[in-house]
């Protein structure tokens, strides 16, 4: 199995050289294909627009919602192409992760001038990681 910190990386290097190449000011969706297909050139399992079901209250909703990436099982990856991220898009990938109790996403934003400015690593009951090289815009809080 993976861990967390490799895909993760290999996520934001895949997503700085799309953004680099591609620039901004395409559909979500175009960064959402590219990002795949590069993260399964990687070697990394990816699914696209996975439907995930909520149980609550005894109700079951088949279609709660969708992500974006699932990358390994184990990463979300929103993605967005807005000029800013409101403080909404964090809090809606914290959900996601609570509902999959899943430990970490990505928030990609690849219509802000730089990535390192669209980038947010989200995290649900995860300790800080060990690696300096992961900790970008790390200061969302639910």
């Amino acid at each position: 199995m993976k861990e967390l910190d490799d895909i993760t990386a290999a996520i934001i290097d895949s997503a700085i050289r799309i953004h680099k190449d591609l620039g901004l000011g395409l559909l979500e969706s175009v960064y959402e294909v590219v990002l795949a297909s590069e993260l399964e050139t990687r070697g990394f399992t990816t699914e696209r627009q996975k439907s995930v079901c909520i149980k609550y209250n005894g109700m079951k909703f088949e279609e709660g919602f969708r992500v974006d990436l699932l990358v390994e099982s184990r990463v979300i990856v929103e993605l967005k192409s807005v000029e800013t991220l409101s403080a909404i898009h964090g809090k809606q990938l914290l959900t996601y992760l609570r509902l999959m109790n899943l430990q970490v996403g990505l928030l990609v934003n690849f219509g802000a001038p730089t990535l390192r400015e669209g980038l947010q690593r989200v995290v649900n009951n995860l300790p800080s990681s060990a690696s300096p090289r992961l900790r970008v815009n790390q200061s969302l809080k639910p």
